[in-house]
């Protein structure tokens, strides 16, 4: 049966409609060889094209018009002899057995294409590819769920409706009223700031809120080395200015040390990587190992940052990758990850020269793609000015959301203590004017904003 099954399978895909129609989604030709490929192809572009099955004649008759070797050709019209009177096995039990032949040519065919890939046949795609490129082929199904029917569907688009999701909420306000309560799992939320902004001290900040719901938090670092990261978690913990933890007596930090475990904060992994070495195959293998080793499973990712990760998918930027399609790909790779492991991913990218000097930071003041904008659920632009910094205040602009009205809470403010790495809500008067009041008459562009200069004037402080 086994070695027949190809045959069987174009058999059926000639006379069974209903075969046809479940499995044609998930075949390949790939998965078949020879002739067989060639009477798929037939059958399948037949049906494409028509919207029903050939008969045998018909399928004779477009042999003829393929221009091939007279032995293929032959071998397929004896391969067509063959299939022409309909088998009786059972529908189901092929569907079954057809299921798990296409999981083992796709593996197949994974672990040839890998082989190329280490072999350095393949010049496009790197060896962090692999990863994927298995899990892939493992990933292979027929899976019957093939949408959402609006009227049958309703109960469960209720029951959607009114399920609490699962959410990571901030100790801000203001992005909690955004996100609608926190960052759900499967997510990719990004922050976009200038150098010296904010980016990595409001990822900290964020991983110490984490903690302290006594959540796990996973930060890769690939800017910063693993003990920075953990002196600024340090500092906001501890409530201290970062420049007074080097002059901090032994007795003292091993003392807040152990008041911080106590209070049953979650457990933070700090990892660094290289700048611009590390993917998500290594990410992925991080987290395996995490799991195996030390039985820890993070709730949420901090990736800092995403510009300087490089592909699994990709061979790094030059030749014939431009840096759209390479962040872009990054930008997937990451939010993959989210959805693998059900976490929220959470990472940051540069704003470009003409967006660092602007104070009404848009989608289009992303750094090198356009394609990473595309791809989050969240994207907020950290602003600051010099009129901010006197105030001790971030601006913050929301540029896409996924879990609420962008529109609503356009812009606000949370207060900042760069010393202690904390962020904070301030007070409402701070925010009535900056949500509210908007220059007139200035002519919205294509990306849906109000064209600003480079003054202030655009809020009123």
């Amino acid at each position: 049966m086994e070695n027949q099954l190809p045959t069987h399978i174009l058999n059926h895909l000639l006379h069974n409609e209903e075969f046809c129609r479940r499995v044609v989604p998930y075949l390949k030709n790939e998965y078949f060889e020879g002739t067989h490929k060639t009477v798929f192809d037939l059958i399948v572009q037949f049906v494409s094209k028509h919207n029903k099955l050939p008969t045998s004649k018909i399928l004779e008759l477009e042999l003829k018009k393929i221009q091939a070797p007279e032995d293929i050709l032959n071998n397929a019209q004896r391969l067509v002899t063959e299939i022409i009177d309909k088998s009786d096995i059972d529908t189901d039990y092929l569907i079954t057995e057809a299921e798990k032949w296409c999981k083992e040519r796709a593996v197949y065919n994974a672990i040839m294409d890998s082989i190329g890939i280490i072999d350095g046949k393949d010049k496009e795609r790197s060896e962090g590819a692999i990863p994927e490129i298995l899990s892939e082929a493992l990933g292979v199904s027929f899976d019957e769920q093939i949408g959402h029917d609006y009227i049958d569907d309703s109960e469960q688009r209720f029951d959607f409706y009114n399920r609490k999701e699962d959410r990571i909420p901030f100790d801000l306000d203001y992005f909690n009223k955004i996100t609608k309560g926190g960052l759900p799992n499967k997510t990719l939320n990004i922050a976009l700031a200038g150098t010296g902004v904010g980016k990595s001290l409001f990822m900290c900040h964020c991983a110490a809120g984490v903690l302290n719901q006594g959540k796990n938090v996973l930060y890769i670092t690939m800017e910063m080395a693993e003990e920075r990261i953990a002196e600024r978690i340090d500092a906001n913990l501890m409530n201290l200015p970062i420049e007074s933890l080097n002059s901090l007596p032994k007795n003292v930090f091993d003392d807040k040390i152990g008041k911080i475990a106590k209070s049953s904060v979650g457990k933070l992994i700090v990892k660094e990587y290289p700048t611009g070495s590390a993917h998500t195959g290594h990410f992925r293998a991080l987290l395996n190992e995490l799991k195996l080793k030390k039985t820890f499973k993070p709730d949420m990712i901090y990736i800092d940052y995403l510009n300087i990760c490089a592909s699994s998918r990709m061979r790094g930027m030059g030749g014939s990758i431009n840096s759209y399609t390479y962040i872009k790909a990054i930008a997937e790779e990451l939010r993959g990850l989210a959805v693998e492991f059900n976490v929220p991913i959470v990472s940051a990218t540069q704003t470009t020269r003409s967006g660092f000097s602007n104070t009404d930071v848009g989608l289009e003041d992303t750094s090198e793609s356009f394609g990473l904008p595309a791809t989050a659920d969240l994207m907020f632009a950290l602003i600051s000015t010099e009129e901010l910094e006197e105030l001790g205040q971030l601006l913050v602009k929301q540029l896409k959301n996924r879990y609420n009205d962008p529109t609503k809470y356009k812009r606000f403010v949370v207060g900042v203590d760069r010393s202690r790495m904390k962020l904070y809500d301030v007070e409402e008067s701070a925010q009535s004017d900056i949500m509210t009041e908007m220059v007139p008459d200035k002519p919205i562009n294509k990306f849906g904003e109000r064209e600003s200069n480079d003054s202030f004037a655009d809020f009123k402080l």
